[in-house]
């Protein structure tokens, strides 16, 4: 008869190296999430307005961030938008983007 324990041993150190990945993962899910945050007032909670301000739930990750870029670069004008996305970087613009375009509407 086999022992178990090498194989218990193998499962443990496969969960193990599974959580160290799946941790920076879900922490980047959190940062951003907690960025899309500061988008309610305007946008909706998780992007998703019923008013005349666009919703931002689901649309194409691309389109908002090129819409994010502009807004950042002056090339959109704007009255706030310009100034909020002045205070994030592109990479943090991208997981922004990233996070609204998975939320349903």
């Amino acid at each position: 008869m086999r022992s178990a324990i090498p194989r218990t041993g193998a499962w443990c150190a496969g969960l193990a190296l599974a959580a160290t990945v799946a941790v920076p993962v879900a922490a980047q899910d959190v940062q951003a999430r907690a960025w899309a945050a500061s988008c309610a007032a305007c946008h909706g909670t998780d992007g998703r307005s019923t008013g005349a301000v666009p919703p931002l739930a689901g649309r194409p990750k691309a389109d908002l961030l090129r819409a994010m870029q502009d807004f950042k670069s002056g090339k959109r004008s704007a009255t706030i938008m310009h100034q909020h996305a002045k205070g994030y970087t592109d990479a943090e613009l991208e997981r922004i983007a990233d996070y609204f375009s998975k939320v349903s509407r």
